[in-house]
């Protein structure tokens, strides 16, 4: 697992395999549980494990020490030493306290699924804007680590050329350069927002339409986005395989000019340090005239799948944008290419393989007839003269 050092084990002793993790998914009866447990080992797959393992359980409630009980501490770390694995998982959060308590009884490297989704983000962030981002959002998890953190932040360091007083703590140290480079941080992701503000304006003055792809991670946005505007960006079967807002100008019959863009795919539990880091990269979601909800049609979990992907899109404030759902797969799905309208006669759901290209030219359509019915209603709202007024 890239840019995570290993545990190291006594001296003499086998090191650690870094591409191996054990999986701790825990069962407090709640909807999921399996698809969960798959979701897991995908994203591990992501971040580099080559070996895997899972310790299963099931509990009414979290330990307030170990998370899992003092048991099953025992069974993970009996999997860990057959697998000789590098990294223990947790497909849950843990506290510091919990984290730290783990550590020290495993002898390995403990990740909750926050550390694990922003380690495949900071493998995979391209752009000077995401690497920044990632960092942000690295940080503030970091931040929230130092409360009651680890023993070697205990150390006292005296200042120089002092000779009273027991100096800074290095916790304290920690704490303000974290501080200092989550300023420095901010600020620069403030002048990239700024100049991407007047690049939206600029569309804007233009009447412009603007297409925001969004989805759970995997949904096939990006090969949508590729097979729509012939872009040719990456495209790979896992997790969180693109970062990076991408955006295209297309022609499409009967809208003229259309922007698309690609954005970040979403998650269940998506931590909400990447949610706040990211909320800049977004805001081409916010902005949107029209966005795409990409749906993998043949997930079992679909519909916990949109509920994830509408939570995040709430919590960045673009719940109110008008939504065109669409069925991806259907290569898979054994669903046929079309158009679903509602009793309105409006489009509800387009059904598409980006893959083979079936129904894309649906889509295309149902883009274009978007962008008519936007038109036109900003032309029926300009024909109002301004000089009507109501008298009291």
């Amino acid at each position: 697992m890239s840019r995570v050092e290993a545990a190291t084990g006594a001296a003499g002793a086998l090191q650690p395999d870094a591409a191996a993790a054990v999986l701790v998914c825990l069962d407090f009866g709640e909807a999921g549980y399996e698809s969960g447990v798959e979701e897991i080992a995908r994203l591990a797959e992501s971040a580099g494990a080559r070996r895997t393992s899972v310790v299963r359980g099931r509990r009414e409630r979290p330990d307030p020490r170990f998370y899992c009980g003092s048991g099953k501490v025992e069974e993970i770390r009996r999997a860990a030493e057959a697998l000789n694995a590098g990294f223990v998982i947790f497909n849950h959060a843990l506290s510091p306290g919990q984290q730290r308590n783990l550590e020290r009884a495993l002898g390995r490297r403990v990740l909750d699924r926050t550390d694990l989704i922003l380690e495949i983000f900071a493998q995979r962030a391209q752009t000077r804007e995401g690497k920044l981002q990632v960092e942000l959002a690295q940080l503030e998890h970091a931040a929230t680590r130092l409360v009651r953190g680890w023993t070697h932040l205990e150390r006292q360091r005296g200042g120089l050329g002092k000779t009273g007083g027991p100096g800074e703590k290095q916790i304290e140290l920690d704490r303000r350069y974290i501080a200092e480079r989550v300023r420095l941080l901010r600020g620069k992701l403030e002048e990239l927002r700024a100049r991407r503000g007047v690049q939206r304006r600029a569309r804007e003055r233009r009447d412009v339409f603007s297409v925001s792809i969004v989805g759970y991670t995997n949904a096939g946005k990006s090969t949508l986005f590729n097979a729509l505007t012939g872009a040719g960006g990456y495209t790979a079967d896992q997790l969180f395989a693109t970062l990076d807002t991408t955006t295209r100008r297309v022609w499409l019959q009967g809208a003229g000019a259309v922007v698309i863009s690609d954005t970040v795919g979403f998650i269940r539990n998506l931590p909400h340090e990447l949610v706040a880091a990211f909320r800049a990269t977004l805001e081409e979601t916010v902005r949107a005239d029209l966005l795409l909800h990409v749906v993998d049609s043949a997930s079992p979990g679909r519909e916990r799948e949109v509920q994830a992907v509408n939570a995040v899109l709430a919590e960045i404030g673009a719940d109110g944008i008008p939504q065109l759902a669409v069925w991806n797969k259907i290569d898979a799905s054994g669903l046929e290419p079309g158009v679903e309208r509602d009793e309105c006669g409006s489009i509800r759901r387009v059904f598409t393989s980006a893959r083979t290209g079936a129904g894309l030219a649906e889509l295309r359509d149902a883009i274009a007839e978007a962008a008519r019915a936007k038109a036109a209603a900003r032309a029926a709202l300009e024909s109002i003269p301004a000089s009507q007024t109501i008298s009291l």
